[in-house]
């Protein structure tokens, strides 16, 4: 671990001796010194704008993956299985983690073995935007994939800008708590007027290991260490942006190889503190991306997109922590492609035509039951969407689309695949500005979405269920935007954003006994009302040479589980009755504050995030409890001028004062923790 260190340091004092397009007119698109860029061309009208973290402030928060920064989102939960180690997973708005696409670049990622995505995965380090949107993007002009889920995550990698020159360089180094050593490298360059490239490099090492408190009713008070959440990776990207005639392009190519340990639950056993597992994972992952925008007259343009990706995972169970020892291993691949055409029909009505073709395929062995009896599925989804907007005079913008989708699974003849699914599902968006000299809007939505069983649903030994239903979700949301700028007073602007919304979830899918306990299988028995309000506050401020600028945000939500095959459960305490409990893990109350304050080349930056009482199961009482927690941190950091080179040096202390706290039933979090940063602009 030293050596690496020493290796990594001594690269970065050798290495020592912006092309692109975003949708927004008017965006600071910022490398690691800020630069203001007008783009000219004209954007596609957002009529529901999403929650988004760009810039300097989504580089200045206290986060080591993308799903830290997550935390900071209204009506977004993200279960964290404990550190650095631990598995990642959003819910937006409690519909749960399946039903939320996760897009990189424009395209999604998907798992068909068990539909969600780690996102301890994807780094922090060369993000550019991360954005948040409820039901859709209500951008029309898109892929059917960007119709077909019940909330959207996209993540927007950092694009080159040039100043006068044909190359950026840029190098970090990180290092702190956990043992952590974190080395990345950018080189970006300009081919000529129209032809740029990014490369970007990261290789992060860290033990994982940090001391928690462990408590119980009655005073019982021990330190224990968190251990096997270790993690090597190496991740790298490359990418090639085009611009021709009237056209866009972009090819990327993405891998990311990994080893880490999963560290189990922290459980009271007699009297020793168990951690249950000590399971490993290695992943390799690897796609090749790109996508084609050509406006072929002022009535018509298109946009392709394809990718292939091609995942590996082996997963150990040891024998000496689990009554069954297992080796196994997965291999996912995705063939995809995407065909969407937009029509400008009248000078504020436009039309979209979307249908894309996605295969997967997963094979997997490592154990008898997979050897004997495993289907070894591949899917087949063609999907097909139609969308409509406009804008009228009056203030008034209207969307509309329908999505039909398709899915056939074939197998390897030991046994019968899933039935075909067809299914057409709706959505409309509105919003209505009044004032014209008043930066007021409301706005509304309905969709009507499902997510389709995955792999695992469905196919996995002792547990799948092939006559399985899709998983329906209804979402109606009804709110307003409100925007201000001030020019002579302390206050600059503001904005100030508030939602209520009513989902519903049917045919959920959950896993329950049959015979016996240990043979389980997945049933349609689910059944949940969500209610909740979201609300979201960006004032800025200015007094002299100091800008400070905040971001609030505020989640009151009920998600009630209301399956009536549930109304009854013997959990513990005698048959009690779990009809309208709160779902697992969804508090009713959670918030964030952001603030950030600049004086010249200083930047301070604080954070406080509040996650209300939860229960771990559909019970609510006292054993399945999990208390309140909260956490602050702090960065500051400065910018020094060398000829023509820039130097950031940035301090972070997180979780200030060392609340001990658990996303997670039984998987603790860390204490007070620090990191500090070197980047190297050339």
């Amino acid at each position: 671990m030293k050596r690496i260190g020493f290796l990594l340091f001594i690269c970065f004092i050798l290495f020592s001796s912006e092309y692109g397009f975003t949708q927004t007119e008017h965006t600071t698109l910022l490398g690691d010194s800020l630069q203001e860029v007008v783009v000219t061309a004209q954007r596609e009208k957002e009529i529901i704008p999403g929650q988004s973290l760009s810039g300097q402030r989504l580089r200045r928060l206290s986060s080591n993956s993308v799903a830290d920064a997550l935390r900071y989102f209204s009506g977004v939960q993200v279960k964290d299985y404990g550190g650095i180690g631990g598995l990642k997973t959003i819910n937006i708005r409690s519909m749960g983690s399946q039903h939320v696409g996760v897009f990189y670049d424009g395209i999604q990622i998907t798992n068909a073995q068990n539909g969600t995505v780690d996102l301890g995965k994807f780094s922090m380090d060369n993000m550019e935007v991360l954005s948040v949107y409820n039901g859709q993007k209500s951008g029309i002009f898109q892929s059917a994939k960007d119709f077909a889920s019940a909330g959207a995550f996209y993540m927007v990698s950092r694009k080159p800008i040039f100043e006068g020159k044909d190359n950026n360089f840029n190098f970090k180094l990180k290092s702190g708590s956990f043992d952590l050593i974190d080395f990345s490298g950018l080189w970006e360059h300009q081919w000529g007027k129209n032809i740029v490239s990014s490369v970007n490099a990261e290789v992060l090492n860290t033990s994982g290991k940090y001391k928690f408190r462990y408590q119980k009713e009655g005073g019982y008070d021990t330190t224990e260490v968190r251990r096997n959440g270790d993690v090597f990776y190496v991740r790298a990207e490359a990418a090639l942006y085009g611009k021709g005639n009237d056209s866009d392009w972009m090819l990327k190519g993405y891998f990311y190889n990994s080893e880490r340990g999963y560290p189990g639950a922290a459980v009271k056993k007699d009297y020793e503190i168990s951690l249950l597992n000590e399971d490993r994972q290695k992943d390799r992952n690897y796609f090749i991306q790109g996508s084609l925008t050509k406006k072929v007259s002022a009535f018509y343009k298109f946009m392709l997109k394809a990718k292939y990706a091609n995942d590996y995972m082996n997963y150990i169970m040891p024998p000496e922590t689990t009554l069954q020892p297992a080796n196994n291993h997965y291999w996912q691949q995705e063939v995809y492609a995407s065909f969407s055409n937009l029509f400008k029909l009248t000078k504020g009505w436009s039309a979209n035509v979307s249908a894309d073709f996605q295969w997967n395929k997963l094979d997997a062995d490592g154990s008898d039951m997979f050897n004997a009896n495993f289907i070894q599925p591949r899917r087949y989804t063609l999907l097909v969407a139609a969308a409509t907007s406009c804008d009228l005079s009056c203030g008034l913008s209207m969307q509309g689309s329908l999505l039909y989708t398709y899915v056939h699974d074939k197998g390897n003849g030991k046994s019968e695949p899933a039935p075909d699914k067809n299914e057409f599902t709706p959505t409309f968006l509105l919003s209505y500005k009044p004032f014209r000299t008043i930066d007021l809007s409301f706005r509304a939505f309905y969709k009507n979405i499902f997510r389709m069983p995955t792999f695992n649903d469905l196919y996995y030994v002792q547990l799948g269920n092939r006559s399985l239903k899709p998983e329906y979700t209804n979402q109606f949301d009804a709110g307003l935007l409100y925007r201000k700028n001030f020019t002579s007073s302390f206050c600059t602007g503001i904005q100030i954003s508030v939602d209520g919304y009513y989902n519903t979830v049917k045919d959920k899918i959950i896993a329950t006994p049959t015979s016996n306990q240990l043979t389980w299988t997945m049933v349609n028995l689910g059944y949940v009302k969500i209610h909740g309000i979201d609300i979201n506050a960006t004032p800025t401020f200015r007094l002299k040479d100091v800008d400070i600028s905040a971001r609030l945000s505020y989640t009151w939500q009920k998600a009630q589980d209301y399956t009536e095959e549930k109304k009854e459960e013997n959990l513990g305490e005698g048959v009690i009755s779990v009809y309208g409990d709160q779902i697992p893990y969804i508090p009713v109350h959670s918030g964030s504050v952001i603030v950030n304050c600049s004086y010249h080349s200083w930047n301070l930056n604080y954070s406080f995030i509040y996650t209300g009482e939860r229960y771990m199961l559909g019970g609510n009482i006292p054993v399945n409890y999990i208390p309140a927690w909260y956490t602050h941190d702090v960065s500051l950091s400065k910018n020094f001028r060398i000829k023509k080179r820039t130097l950031d040096v940035t301090a972070e202390v997180n979780n200030l004062f060392n609340q001990q706290y658990e996303v997670v039933k039984w998987y603790p979090m860390p204490g007070t923790n620090f990191k500090v940063i070197l980047s190297l602009t050339l």
